[in-house]
C-alpha cells in the first residue's frame, strides 16, 4: 500500500507520492545506530578522546564551506564551554553534557539545505521569555558571528 498526499484545495489536482523518511533522514538514523554501537564498545578510559577524533573526522569529510564553519564552531565550543564533550549525533558534530546533546552543527550538505546551522536541544539554557530560537543559520565565520556563537554556547552550557 502506498501513501499518497493530496494537494491542498485550489492547487494542482495531481497527487504527490509520500514515502516517509527522505534518504538523508534514513542515513542519519543509520549513522546514529552506528554511533550508539561504537560508543558501547569504547573503553571508558579512551571514550572522550575517541569521540573527539570521530567529530574531527566527520568535520574533515565536509565540503570546504561547511568544514570551515564546523572547525570554528568546534574551537569556539572547546573554549567557551570546555565542559561540553564532543560526540557524533545522527552523523553530525555535537557537544554534550553528561551524554546528553546540548548543541550541534548541521552541515548544509547533510539534508541538502541552503545553509549550515548551529542547533540547540531543549537542554540548552537559552530560554528567553515565551519564545526563543533553537537553531541559527550560519553562512560565514565573521568575528561578529563568532562572538555571538561564543555567547550562545556559553549560555547554553549554563
Amino acid at each position: 500500500m502506498t501513501n499518497t498526499k493530496k494537494s491542498a484545495p485550489g492547487s494542482s489536482a495531481a497527487e504527490e507520492k509520500f514515502d516517509g523518511f527522505t534518504p538523508e533522514e534514513r542515513q542519519a538514523m543509520k549513522d546514529h545506530a552506528k554511533e550508539l554501537k561504537a560508543s558501547a564498545r569504547r573503553s571508558p578510559r579512551t571514550a572522550k578522546a575517541d569521540a573527539e577524533q570521530d567529530v574531527l573526522a566527520k568535520i574533515a569529510e565536509m565540503p570546504e564551506a561547511d568544514r570551515v564553519l564546523a572547525e570554528r564552531i568546534h574551537e569556539i565550543v572547546r573554549s567557551a564551554a570546555p565542559d561540553l564533550a564532543p560526540k557524533l549525533w545522527y552523523g553530525m558534530p555535537a557537544y554534550a553534557r553528561n551524554g546528553k546533546v546540548v548543541c550541534f552543527f548541521q552541515s548544509a550538505q547533510k539534508f541538502k539545505t541552503r545553509y549550515a546551522t548551529l542547533g540547540f536541544s531543549d537542554l540548552a539554557t537559552l530560554d528567553e521569555g515565551a519564545m526563543w530560537p533553537t537553531a541559527y543559520a550560519l553562512t560565514e565565520p565573521t568575528p561578529e558571528a563568532e562572538a555571538r556563537i561564543a555567547e550562545l554556547i556559553a549560555k547554553a552550557a549554563g
